[in-house]
């Protein structure tokens, strides 16, 4: 138990600074933003309490807007997604005692079912932060066009981070 909580600290750390020193100085076109840092927590463990994810998921969030200066958009988004996560995991797979302790990965899942629930998620997150950065749905067309490129990079990104951590284990 204390490796994996090392894993993941390590994991909370590499990816903030990944996402605020690198990523939130990219826009492919002025409209793809790749937005790494969800992965962590797509990543956690589907045992974790509600509270655990919650809190984790705003600290997060709250660290890339302290750093962006986006004054809170990214902590209500992870939230949000947070919210979402076994709702969204549970709609690709079955309810049973296997799957309650199960972590999110390629290597868990299968590579059609994971590509499923990421692409859920990062789709979800993407238009939760844009929505919510816009606050306005007369721009509904740059919304969507902002939502999807972003996540279709954060998705080919994301399943690369994927493909590489279970190499490396």
């Amino acid at each position: 138990m204390n490796k994996e909580i090392i894993q993941f600290a390590l994991l909370f750390v590499v990816i903030l600074l990944a996402q605020v020193l690198i990523c939130n100085h990219i826009a492919i076109f002025n409209v793809a933003v790749p937005i790494i840092f969800i992965y962590f927590i797509i990543r956690l463990p589907i045992s974790l309490g509600k509270g655990i994810l919650f809190s984790l998921a705003f600290i997060m969030g709250l660290c890339v807007d302290i750093f962006a200066d986006t004054i809170g958009v990214n902590a209500l988004a992870c939230t949000l997604l947070a919210a979402m996560k076994h709702p969204i995991f549970y709609a690709y797979v079955p309810k049973d005692d296997k799957t309650k302790f199960l972590t999110p990965s390629i290597s868990s899942m299968g590579v059609a079912v994971y590509c499923k629930y990421l692409i859920t998620m990062v789709g979800l997150y993407c238009l939760m932060v844009f929505t919510i950065e816009y606050f306005n749905f007369a721009e509904v067309k740059e919304i969507v066009i902002l939502a999807a490129s972003s996540c279709l990079l954060t998705f080919i990104m994301l399943l690369a981070i994927d493909s590489l951590i279970i190499r490396k284990s």
